[in-house]
């Protein structure tokens, strides 16, 4: 049997409210249609579902057995409807975001917003930091994830962060010899607080490994051919911190922020970036894509 959807609405109704005429007020129908659409399900089902007196109206055993598949049965078409209604959001997004910054939950991220707004073009700039805040300074960018060490950074915050000298655990650094470095090439955030940081000291040191890979990056210094500079939250198996055990100067902290720029926040790209504030509190690989405590994006 097909069962009209309308018609078990009625019996929730009814069951609900207590009545023909407060079920008809739920649903804008008038008394005597509850009444009808009530009586064309008995029939249907073959066996009464309501137990009428002159003071009151429940539910037969049956019709309490009935309404529990029909609520599974509305609650999942209630879904349906949500899931593939057509969305009014529309447009494209230009979206910058680091290598490193989302790492493995980036395609988890881009396949749930365009399963949710299947009107909205994505077009995706992957690059590191200092090129993806040109872009958005340009225009070329609508929102991007930049960094800031000011302490005082001007977009959302998605998460604080402190750089940290790593090497692989089994590196050794060379008895005699400068310190080896392996690093992004310039212009590269991690290079330049590296650099910088370094240059204040007595230190001696040399780049002996370089590539705008980060996957290179992080096979080099697993492969224990040198120091590199990454956020703590970037180790990964099989790397440590080194900084006191070398000597190294610290680093700084720093804000990762979702930059927009002038004209960038459209309805798409509002939604775009509140999906990935949720989803940015840590880079981590294998963690969770969900997060409880997600920033609100205001226009």
């Amino acid at each position: 049997m097909d069962f009209d959807p309308a018609l078990l609405r009625a019996l929730l109704a009814v069951k609900e409210t207590g009545g023909f005429t407060r079920a008809g007020l739920r649903l804008n129908l008038t008394q005597s249609a509850i009444s009808h659409q009530i009586k064309r399900l008995e029939e249907q089902v073959g066996r009464p579902l309501l137990h009428r007196t002159t003071r009151s109206l429940t539910l037969t055993e049956e019709g309490n057995e009935f309404l529990r598949y029909a609520e599974q049965i509305l609650t999942s078409l209630d879904a349906l409807t949500q899931r593939f209604q057509p969305s009014p959001v529309s447009g494209v997004i230009r979206v910058g975001v680091p290598e490193t910054f989302l790492g493995d939950r980036l395609p988890p991220l881009l396949c749930q917003f365009a399963r949710a707004f299947p009107a909205v073009r994505l077009d995706v700039s992957v690059s590191n930091y200092l090129d993806l805040q040109a872009m958005v300074n340009a225009g070329e960018l609508d929102l991007a994830v930049v960094m800031s060490m000011s302490g005082k950074p001007e977009g959302t915050v998605l998460r604080r962060s402190q750089f940290v000298w790593a090497a692989a655990e089994t590196f050794e650094r060379p008895q005699g010899s400068s310190l080896p470095l392996a690093l992004s090439p310039a212009p590269c955030v991690n290079r330049q607080i590296g650099i910088t940081a370094l240059e204040g000291t007595s230190i001696e040191w040399h780049i002996v490994f370089t590539s705008p890979s980060q996957q290179g990056l992080r096979a080099a210094m697993l492969a224990g051919l040198g120091v590199t500079v990454l956020t703590r939250e970037e180790l990964e198996p099989g790397m440590k911190v080194v900084g006191d055990q070398f000597d190294l100067p610290p680093l700084p902290k720093a804000d990762f922020v979702l930059a927009w720029s002038a004209g960038g926040k459209t309805a798409a790209s509002l939604e775009f970036g509140q999906l990935l504030a949720s989803m940015s509190e840590s880079p981590r690989r294998g963690t969770k894509l969900a997060n409880p405590r997600s920033k609100r994006i205001h226009p």
